[in-house]
């Protein structure tokens, strides 16, 4: 027993060193990253200094999951840049009771900022393995407000919809006309607009007497939305080819006709020698004739 209470108190002593380390990056990212970027807003901030972000990132990674950029989650895909995180859930402007649909749950930290500060947090994420793991962290955690569902967020959550407030974690070209349509009548959706591939510029949008008012925060860059939006963005990029390609050959065109029209001149002026020789030969054999 005499040998185990040491060990149990060295225990007790690093777990309180670690955690102490883990606080002081949280103070420190929000200070440094959040704060001195004119974040101000302060459900976001505490919501900000509460969640435990090194306990969603890969366990290899926790080191640096206070830092100032994304890390890998796996599957392609990333938990975003602290300040982004606040960024975008400070352009929602919740105030405590909304009902919020996210868009790309990935790790399930952003759901659990936006649980901190709305009523509940509806959230979905296309790969299983990520939605299973986000769920898990989130229950181990006791964000009874979040709920999470593996399917493609394209077509957002019909069954709980109006949404206050809506946002996507992945970059898209356009604004599904679902998430449209289930986001209330005065209701925010921030996201990531743009070309997938490139850059996208970080949009909130309004909803306003069912008109869409658009306003551009800032350029970020997002990894691509994937499932449905994805194939339309496919079939887009086949269509454009499609159109090159009837563009090559319009400009082919000309030439090709010119050869066509080549060859019928040939064709014609050698009908029209043939006829020329039998003229002449008709002509000598009428001469003949005559002498005779």
């Amino acid at each position: 027993m005499r040998k185990i209470l040491p060990a149990v108190a060295i225990l007790l002593l690093l777990s309180s060193v670690l955690c102490d380390d883990f606080t002081r990056k949280r103070e420190e990212m929000v200070d440094k990253q959040i704060i001195s970027r004119g974040i101000t807003d302060p459900e976001t901030l505490h919501a900000m200094l509460t969640v435990h972000r090194h306990l969603f990132v890969p366990e290899d990674l926790q080191d640096e999951a206070y830092a100032d950029y994304a890390l890998p989650i796996g599957y392609g895909q990333t938990i975003s840049q602290p300040y982004v995180v606040a960024l975008m859930t400070s352009s929602l402007d919740l105030q405590g009771n909304e009902t919020v649909l996210e868009i790309g749950t990935g790790s399930g930290y952003q759901a659990a900022v936006l649980a901190e500060i709305s009523g509940h947090v509806y959230t979905i994420e296309i790969v299983p393995e990520l939605a299973q793991r986000a769920e898990k962290t989130l229950q181990e955690l006791e964000y009874t407000n979040v709920t999470v569902k593996n399917a493609d967020g394209y077509f957002g959550w019909e069954e709980h919809h109006p949404y206050d407030a809506i946002m996507i974690t992945a970059a898209i070209d356009h604004i599904p006309s679902p998430l449209i349509q289930q986001l209330k009548e005065g209701g925010r959706l921030v996201l990531p607009l743009g070309n997938p591939l490139y850059y996208q510029a970080l949009t909130l949008v309004e909803k306003r007497d069912g008109e869409l008012y658009t306003k551009h925060i800032c350029d970020v860059s997002f990894v691509p939305m994937t499932g449905y939006a994805q194939e339309m963005e496919k079939e887009e990029q086949e269509k454009e080819q499609g159109k090159g390609k009837e563009k090559e050959e319009t400009v082919e065109g000309p030439e090709n006709a010119g050869k066509d029209l080549q060859k019928e001149i040939l064709y014609t002026g050698a009908l029209l020698g043939v006829f020329l020789i039998l003229v002449v030969v008709w002509k000598v054999t009428m001469q003949k004739r005559h002498q005779e």
